[in-house]
């Protein structure tokens, strides 16, 4: 079995995390990492990362889960929590500042090949925007694909994770402040280390065979 392989079938659903262990900060910063370096739809990245470390900002998340009860101890006693957002609209600021730091960061060779890619992005998103009228449903596929890679990375890293789609996303967004910074919160990942009491970490991991799922052609 490859290293790969392994880290896929080793990630699982964290149910319960033990409070008293704490994610050191070299392995955070990877996790800030990966998911700056994630992938999206030409490289348009609308997506921002809510980083809960202190158990303030936990319980500020936490508040979310009110009419979700059984994912508030996940929040509450999990090292960190990750709110993934994603934008509520990618404007033209938006855009340009993407551009400015590909710049920045080496990948034109000169202002025809910066405006071409400026042409290009700007040609999907307007697609999605007035054509297909699927912006916001599009932007947040984006932010999944970020949610994937840190979900993969937390393996790697030894990290147990939680993904959380269970909360009231109107209640996250007054906590936080979201909507006022142009922001909806998508989803939540709990990041810690698994309790003793984590009935899914005694379980198997079952998916459909590959003969299901496949089809070679």
């Amino acid at each position: 079995m490859s290293d790969l392989s392994f880290l896929a079938k080793k990630r699982y659903t964290t149910k319960a995390f033990d409070p008293t262990k704490t994610i050191p900060a070299d392995k955070i910063a990877e996790i800030k990492t990966l998911l700056q370096y994630s992938p999206s739809s030409t490289n348009s990245q609308p997506w921002h990362f809510v980083l809960a470390s202190t158990a303030e900002g936990k319980a500020l998340v936490a508040q979310a889960t009110e009419n979700f009860a059984f994912n508030t101890p996940k929040i509450l006693n999990a090292s960190h929590v990750v709110v993934l957002c994603t934008r509520t609209q990618l404007d033209e600021a938006h855009l340009l500042q993407v551009l400015e730091q590909e710049a920045k960061d080496g990948r034109f060779a000169n202002e025809e090949a910066k405006q071409g890619q400026h042409n290009g992005r700007s040609f999907f998103v307007n697609m999605h925007k007035y054509e297909l009228k699927d912006a916001q449903h599009w932007m947040e596929k984006q932010v999944y694909l970020a949610l994937g890679t840190l979900m993969l990375g937390a393996s790697v890293l030894d990290i147990d994770a939680c993904p959380i789609e269970g909360f009231d996303a109107t209640k996250l967004n007054q906590v936080l402040g979201l909507r006022e910074k142009g922001l909806c919160a998508s989803v939540v990942v709990a990041l810690g280390y698994r309790s003793e009491e984590d009935f899914n970490a005694k379980l198997p991991k079952s998916r459909l065979a590959q003969e299901v799922i496949f089809t070679d052609i």
